[in-house]
């Protein structure tokens, strides 16, 4: 379990409803307890998941911080999902307040996880009736309330902040653009050109951890027929055919707490499909770490971005 919105809540871990009483909660963990403990055959990773539900709600206390959103989403700091922001209340999940301090920034361009955001609370609106009013979308008890493909969709946006806020921090020598058009194949999340090459990247959280497996990444948690590489492969081709500027290579940035390598290949290692990678290991990668050899033009490549890029 994470701080993820995508993520299960203690109350699905231990497969009661947020409803049930202190005493249901008590029997729930103890039977959850039981079928899951290693000595008992049961699965280690699954067993930890149960203590850590149990932590935030297992005692009256710590259920009513829970349930108000004291633990809310977000650690601070760059491998956190929305870094730089505190980790209590709506702020978690609100759009990031726009910085006041004057340190050289990357050239960005277009709305990281503005679309995102926009399916996200069209697809609340849904959920809670349409033309029911919402005071606030970003409330975590509304929001962990909903069901978990809605969180999803929160979570996405998020770590598309998160990402724009890491190549922020790069500098002025970096140029970004996010929510680029992808037409058929419907958007790319960013596209980042550093001195090292042009990069396509993906931000995804499934609040799950997940692994590759045969050039593909798989988790519990993706949806029925979700093929992240495959997508992200044509979404880049899309915006190279719309451009004419190739890719240097293909990126998919997720938390920390998803994989256990902090860069890991998808396909052959002479000519990857892409690269699986870290949150907190992104600068790395674009600055060179793992790139191809040589360099590229990077006034020509951005002038010809400037020129022929679309956003949704």
């Amino acid at each position: 379990m994470t701080d993820s919105p995508a993520d299960a809540t203690p109350y699905e871990v231990l497969g009661v409803p947020a409803t049930a009483d202190d005493d249901a909660l008590r029997r729930a963990y103890r039977r959850a307890a039981r079928e899951t403990h290693p000595d008992l055959g049961g699965d280690a990773q699954r067993f930890r998941q149960v203590q850590l539900a149990w932590e935030r709600i297992g005692t009256p206390a710590a259920r009513r911080a829970y349930d108000v959103g004291s633990r809310a989403y977000g650690a601070s700091g760059p491998s956190g999902a929305t870094a730089g922001r505190p980790d209590t209340g709506r702020d978690a999940y609100a759009p990031p307040a726009a910085r006041r301090d004057t340190r050289p920034r990357a050239r960005s361009h277009g709305h990281p996880g503005g679309r995102s955001r926009e399916v996200f609370l069209q697809a609340e609106r849904e959920w809670v009736g349409l033309g029911d009013p919402i005071e606030d979308p970003y409330d975590p008890t509304l929001i962990r309330s909903a069901p978990r493909h809605i969180r999803r969709l929160l979570a996405e946006a998020l770590a598309e902040e998160a990402t724009a806020s890491i190549v922020s921090d790069m500098g002025i020598g970096v140029t970004v653009w996010h929510d680029l058009d992808a037409g058929s194949e419907g958007k790319l999340d960013h596209a980042v050109l550093t001195p090292s090459g042009l990069w396509a990247v993906e931000s995804i959280d499934w609040g799950a951890p997940v692994r590759v497996e045969h050039g593909e990444i798989v988790g519990e948690t993706l949806a029925p027929g979700e093929r992240p590489v495959k997508e992200l492969v044509r979404a880049a081709r899309a915006v190279q055919k719309q451009t004419r500027v190739r890719f240097s290579g293909r990126l998919l940035v997720v938390p920390d707490a998803a994989v256990t390598e902090d860069v890991q290949l998808v396909g052959s290692p002479k000519k990857p499909t892409a690269l699986v990678v870290r949150r907190s290991a992104l600068a790395q990668v674009l600055n060179g770490v793992w790139s191809p050899a040589g360099s590229v033009d990077v006034f020509e490549i951005r002038d010809r971005l400037q020129q022929t890029v679309r956003f949704v």
